[in-house]
């Protein structure tokens, strides 16, 4: 019989509960629709328990996305611009305002079954809001969730890292974006998750310091979610050929 990856997928021969695993895909940096489409893969997957539980980390060369709500007028620039500064837009079925994504961002995209792990949507985003947090608490900054109607995280009036989700049949989608180092001039073209007046900040302005290497960052951010969401066992997958081509998935 073929194994399946439901709740029982963490039961063992003698009923005994053994630790939850999670696959982690470190992909670098993927165009956004290659992206897309594996997620997209991959949620139908999961939903028939064919694959387990999977978290993607990544990076994307410089793009914005819109949320469903298709917010265009929080894109400061002619999209005929776009091409100009090196930068792409599309638009995606997550949920959350318009938002950059670019080089030196730590992303995850978590393609887990929330039925599974016993977790609610607003739970759900209340974790990925802590494990953000956490990281970047390890540096010494002080950040915390975002005021109501302020999505993502933030360090007092700056925003250091975004939150966008899609929930289909209890399994997740899109994820969440750390700002670690990138360009913070691409943010200036766009009203960030719709917010006007706030400003955007990354890790290496908060701490002003020479931070680990962007690996380090990325499996450290990695670590922190696979705890705040109780997997015990990290089975780490950096076949990036194999990985992004979605037909062998």
């Amino acid at each position: 019989m073929k194994q399946g990856y439901g709740i029982n997928h963490f039961l063992d021969l003698q009923g005994m509960r053994v630790p939850r695993s999670l696959e982690v895909w470190k992909l670098g940096t993927v165009n956004y629709l290659a992206a897309l489409k594996l997620q997209e893969k991959l949620v139908s997957n999961r939903k028939i328990q064919k694959i387990p539980d999977t978290l993607l980390s990544l990076q994307h060369p410089p793009t914005y996305t819109l949320g469903k709500r298709r917010t265009d007028h929080n894109l400061l620039i002619p999209e005929t611009e776009l091409k100009k500064i090196g930068a792409e837009l599309h638009y995606t079925q997550r949920g959350g305002d318009i938002t950059y994504h670019g080089p030196h961002q730590a992303i995850l995209y978590p393609i887990i079954s929330l039925r599974d792990i016993g977790c609610g949507a607003r739970n759900y985003v209340e974790k990925l809001e802590l494990t953000m947090i956490e990281l970047a608490s390890l540096y010494g900054v002080k950040a915390c969730p975002g005021q109501k109607g302020e999505t993502g995280v933030w360090v007092g009036q700056r925003k250091i890292g975004a939150i966008g989700v899609r929930i289909t049949y209890g399994i997740t989608s899109h994820g969440l974006a750390f700002n670690i180092d990138p360009d913070l001039e691409y943010f200036k073209h766009i009203v960030p998750c719709g917010i006007a007046d706030k400003e955007v900040t990354s890790l290496s302005r908060e701490t002003g310091t020479v931070l680990p290497s962007e690996d380090v960052i990325h499996e450290q951010l990695v670590s922190i979610f696979a705890r705040q969401f109780g997997y015990g066992n990290l089975i780490w997958k950096d076949d990036v050929s194999i990985l992004l081509d979605s037909d062998k998935v």
